[in-house]
Parts: structure tokens; C-alpha cells; sequence
């Protein structure tokens, strides 16, 4: 199908809803957005559409991606900006959004194609088509043999709710647009990195490469959990350009790799904390840090206890007291349950290292424990012992699969958390939650805001999920999402350093989820900056991520402090 003819004027448009502001675009790190499902979504584009003109959501939604991708053109050379923009529209909504975004572009001068393989259905989507036709989009039913020509690609086939795998034209399309976006290569920083990140040229590369819009979520992307819907396949974007509020989905799982950066475009709608999950952000946890005063001394800022390293195994908690040391703590002990543990920590003096059964741990500030501790029945006995301390502990690592293998001990951890109001923190990757749960690790993946929650009210204890979009939760229903991170945390003994970084917050006196929220926050920055220096993904050490650490702290939390 082909549309009008380019000359039509703008009074031949259909009337489209006229907006009192040009439209906003968040940028999802500077804040602790709400995450919404599928469910509330559509509750709130209910509300809002029975108070507004017809077509106004829609109308703003297509504004809002436009003028992001104008503002994207604008960095481009001259001969790729005057490439044209493919928008490939699906036949629901999500493709109504494309063909608004297409007239906008039209009228902004900007050369536009339309791919609508079905033609659209919806009412809104309609309306959108007839806009689009009026503007003098051209509108073809044939996907294009090759997007060399073509300077963006959008994607607007299947938002939210998609409930079966992409099929037929739409599965080609997403595969051959996956390819484009997959070409350009790199890790998009989150913006408190950006002063290590190395400066952008116009040019990002050939227009071959990159250079992918998603509508809202990448088409075949779960919205709710960041799963490929029913292990189909999925649009792989640089960028997204999501509408109302941001989605879990973006942030977790697979989601992390397939949106590229998030741009959240509110269009108006209220959306405002509603208390499901949040992005996790700095100002969530920033006003819990001690003051770093002229008065202070190293016992105002606590003594952290790492406890574990079983005979052979002493590497990983000194890694995580290192770790403490850059996070602040005053004083940090390494309880060794082996034998034949090192006397000191050359590169690291102010370590005190002591076996274990010379350090008084009810005498210090938080206990961090798991790392290298093994599972012998000394591990066992030591657990045991530790829950009965009233002081603020971490478990991790081969703690956590002892609690698994011994119903008693998760019983006891359990009931500190619930009768003592002690809840612990517990620091599982997916696997070892599986373990938890007694469920597999795919069960887990599957829903990871859900085993989350369920980890809560099993252990009594605050839960940090790691993976892509470590989930952060409390027992009283509080929970996050994490935005930092990327692939250089996935080498041996990050998951410790992790570990003393919260262990050393909670020696300082942060509350429990708050520390969680701050450990897990800055770990993840110190890869991104890591990364964005040339220092990581590849070949990035877990004994890199303390040092940067140090620095993110003084820089962000320190100068917000006054």
C-alpha cells in the first residue's frame, strides 16, 4: 500500500489532540522510577484515556519518540542524517505509535519509510494510519531486502502484553533487526559514570550498524520479567523509548541486553509511586550514610567481621574485607575457620586477620559471612553459633547452600528475622535461590521478582538476587530493581567483593535494605566506570571493582552530603 502523496498539507491531517508542552523524556538512572507490570499499565492508560480526547495517548506516545529521534539525528553527520527512517509497524497499537512517530518525523523534514507487513486493527491504530497517510508517509506491505539504506530502523510491531512468540514476518523482522542493532558494539554506561567514559564522535560507525529504536519494548520482550516470550525470539534494540512508566522487564534478564539505553516517556499520564518495584537509585539510600566530620574516628564508622576461608579457601574473604576497607569501614577483621590461613594481608596491612576462634564476633559492628567457609560440619556449627548474635550479619556463598541443605539452620535464620526483627541479608545467585527454593534455576529466571519476594518470606531475611538486574527485597514488601552493572562482574569473586561492600555498610550503621540498595548500587556503577575507561568487560578482576568504588563513594554520596 502506498500512502498520499508527499505534497499533502498539514490541514488534510486528521485532527490530532494538541499538547500544552513539548513532550518529556526521563532518564530512568537519575531517579528511583516505579516499575510497572503489564496489569497496572493498562490500568492506568484506562484511567487516563476516559478523561483525555481520543487518541491523545497515542498521539503523545508517537510525539515523545519523535522528538527523541530527531534529537538522535541531530548528532549524525549530514549524510547519515539524510538517510531515511524505516518505522516497522505491527497491526496493533504499538504499530499505531510507529505511524504518529513517521508523520511527526514527515513534518519535521526528516525522510521516512513505513513498513506495515498487516495492516493495523485498533481504533487508535487506525487513526494513527489515517494521520500517517495524510502527512505523505510512504506505507508499503513488503519488508525492504536490506536496511543499508536506511539511517534508523524503529521497531513498533508488539509492545506490551505480547502473550505468544513472534511468528512468520514479524519473527524475520526481528531477527534481521536484532542483526543491525547487534553490529554496533559497546556498553551503554549509566550517567553517573560518564566522567570516565571516553568522549562520542558524531559518527557512531557505518549506518549499517546500530542505530535501533524500540517503541515502548523490544518486540517479543516479556515487559514483566525481561524473558524472551516463550523462548521466541525478540528485537534486539540500542535504544527504547518506553511509554507512561518504566517496566521491569527493561531492566532484568535478557530485557538488559535488548533495550540498549531506556528513555522513559511519561505522556502526561500520572504515574506516581504506586508500591510495587522501584529502580533502584541514589536517593534511596544516599541520606543513610554517616557524616564524614573532622570529629569522626575509625570506631564511628564500625567493625566489620568477615567470617569463612576454610583450610585452601582464605582467597575469597580477603577479598571481601579488601573490599570493606575501600567502603569505608573503620576496622575490618577476616575470621578464618581453616588452618594455615596467611599471618597478614601483604598488599593490605590494616587487615587483622585472626582464626577464628580468637575473634569475639559479638563483639563488632556487622558480620559478613559465607566466602570460602565450605561445607564441613565445623561450617555448620559456626553458622549455628552466628545466629545468635545480636549483630547485624550478611550471608553468602557456601552460607547460603548450608541453609539449603539444613532445614533447622534456614529455620533459625527465619525466626531471627521474624521474632528478633534481626533480619539478615542473603546475597544468592540464581542457583543457589533454586537451592533455596527447592526449585531449579529456570523456575527462578522465570519470574525473578517473584522468587525475590518468595525468598523474603521463606528466610525473614532482605534478599539480593544477583544477576542481570539484581532484584533487591525486603520482608515488609519493599523491593528494586538494579540498573548498573554489565559483563565485567561475570569473573570469579565479584560476588565476594559484593559482599564486603554491604558488609561494610552495615558496620557503618545503614539500615539493612538500605545498605543492600547502596552495595549493590555502587558495585555495579564500578563496573560501568571500569568499562567505560577500557578496563572491562573483558578481563576486568574482581580486585579492580574496591578501588573504583572508593572513588564513586566520594564522588556521589559525599559531595550530596554537603
Amino acid at each position: 500500500m502506498t500512502a498520499a502523496p508527499s505534497s499533502a498539507s498539514s490541514s488534510a491531517l486528521p485532527s490530532v489532540p494538541s499538547s500544552a508542552a513539548a513532550p518529556t523524556l526521563v532518564n530512568p538512572h537519575d531517579r528511583p522510577l516505579p516499575l510497572f507490570t503489564v496489569a497496572e499499565l493498562r490500568a492506568l492508560e484506562s484511567g487516563a484515556a476516559a478523561t483525555l480526547p481520543p487518541h491523545t495517548l497515542m498521539a503523545r506516545a508517537g510525539a515523545a519518540a519523535a522528538r527523541f529521534l530527531t534529537g538522535q539525528i541531530a548528532h549524525d553527520t549530514a549524510a547519515d542524517a539524510a538517510r531515511p527512517v524505516l518505522l516497522i509497524a505491527g497491526p496493533g497499537n504499538n504499530g499505531g505509535d510507529a505511524l504518529v512517530v513517521a508523520a511527526e518525523l514527515r513534518r519535521a523534514g526528516v525522510a521516512v519509510e513505513v513498513c506495515m507487513p498487516v495492516e493495523v486493527k485498533p481504533d487508535d491504530a487506525r487513526w494513527a494510519l489515517g494521520v500517517a497517510r495524510a502527512a505523505g508517509v510512504t506505507i508499503t506491505s513488503t519488508p525492504p531486502a536490506s536496511f543499508d539504506a536506511y539511517g534508523w530502523i524503529v521497531d513498533g510491531m508488539f509492545g506490551i502484553g505480547l502473550a505468544r512468540p513472534l511468528d512468520g514476518v514479524f519473527a524475520e523482522l526481528a531477527q534481521r533487526v536484532a542483526a543491525r542493532a547487534a553490529g554496533q558494539r559497546g556498553h551503554a554506561g549509566v550517567s553517573a559514570a560518564a566522567p570516565y567514559a571516553a568522549p562520542r564522535t558524531q559518527a557512531q560507525g557505518p549506518t549499517t550498524r546500530g542505530r535501533v529504536l524500540a517503541l515502548d519494548v523490544p518486540s517479543g520482550l516479556d515487559s514483566d520479567t525481561g524473558n524472551v516470550v516463550d523462548g521466541g525470539v525478540a528485537v534486539r534494540a540500542n535504544h527504547t523509548v518506553t511509554f507512561i512508566g518504566a517496566k521491569p522487564g527493561l531492566f532484568m534478564g535478557s530485557g538488559r541486553d535488548l533495550a540498549g539505553e531506556v528513555t522513559v516517556a511519561p505522556i502526561g499520564v500520572d504515574a506516581l509511586a504506586h508500591g510495587g518495584a522501584v529502580l533502584n537509585a541514589p536517593a534511596l539510600f544516599d541520606a543513610h550514610f554517616p557524616p564524614r566530620d573532622f570529629a569522626t574516628h575509625k570506631g564511628t564508622f564500625g567493625s566489620l567481621a568477615v567470617v569463612g576461608g576454610d583450610t585452601g579457601m582464605c582467597g575469597a574473604p580477603i577479598l571481601a574485607a579488601r573490599a570493606a576497607l575501600y567502603t569505608g569501614a573503620g576496622k575490618v577483621h577476616v575470621a578464618l575457620i581453616g588452618k594455615g590461613g596467611p599471618a597478614y594481608d601483604p598488599p593490605h596491612p590494616e587487615l587483622m586477620l585472626h582464626a577464628l576462634d580468637t575473634l569475639p564476633l559479638d563483639g563488632m559492628d556487622a558480620l559478613s559471612i559465607g566466602c570460602g567457609m565450605g561445607d564441613s560440619e565445623r561450617a555448620t556449627h559456626v553458622l549455628r553459633d552466628v545466629l545468635q548474635l545480636d549483630v547485624p550479619k550478611l550471608f553468602d556463598a557456601d552460607a547460603l547452600n548450608l541453609f539449603a541443605r539444613d532445614a533447622a539452620l534456614a529455620a533459625a535464620l527465619a525466626a531471627r528475622g521474624t521474632r528478633a526483627q534481626d533480619p539478615a541479608i542473603v546475597t544468592p545467585h540464581p542457583l543457589e535461590a533454586a537451592r533455596l527454593l527447592a526449585c531449579d534455576a529456570q523456575t527462578v529466571q522465570r519470574d525473578r521478582l517473584a522468587a525475590a519476594r518468595a525468598l523474603t518470606q521463606r528466610l525473614a531475611s532482605v534478599v539480593v538476587l544477583k544477576g542481570a538486574g539484581t532484584v533487591i527485597a525486603a520482608p515488609d514488601g519493599r523491593i528494586a530493581i538494579n540498573p548498573t552493572g554489565n559483563a565485567a562482574l561475570a569473573t570469579g569473586g565479584t560476588g565476594d567483593v559484593l559482599g564486603g561492600i554491604i558488609g561494610a555498610l552495615l558496620a557503618q550503621g545503614l539500615p539493612r535494605y538500605e545498605a543492600a540498595l547502596a552495595g549493590v548500587y555502587l558495585h555495579g556503577l564500578a563496573a560501568d566506570a571500569l568499562t567505560a575507561r577500557g578496563d572491562g568487560p573483558a578481563g576486568c578482576t574482581a580486585g579492580e571493582l574496591a578501588p573504583m568504588v572508593r572513588k564513586l563513594l566520594n564522588r556521589l554520596i559525599y559531595p550530596a552530603q554537603g
